[in-house]
């Protein structure tokens, strides 16, 4: 946390609700690494449909830009087909 803290209401204010954000965007990257990672391990129509739903539900709230969202999104998708190919 930072050493000074604000003097000004506002700023105080900025300061809790930046916090409670940072924690929040942060719990939901972590939860996005964790599903696509379980679906690299084991790649399944069931799991890449839980992983697009995530990648989604982040880039909706805007952790990730859409661009990287549908980046990932291809991605996994061309991992799916190379594993039923084999």
């Amino acid at each position: 946390m930072r050493s000074t803290m604000p003097v000004i209401k506002s700023a105080a204010k900025k300061l809790r609700q930046t916090i409670v954000k940072t924690e929040r965007n942060r719990s939901r990257r972590r939860a996005l690494k964790e599903m696509v990672d379980a679906y690299k391990k084991s790649p399944s129509v069931k799991s890449l449909s839980a992983a697009f739903s995530k990648i989604d539900k982040v880039a909706k709230t805007g952790v990730i830009h859409k661009n990287k969202a549908a980046r990932l999104k291809s991605r996994l998708s061309k991992k799916l087909a190379v594993h039923k190919s084999k």
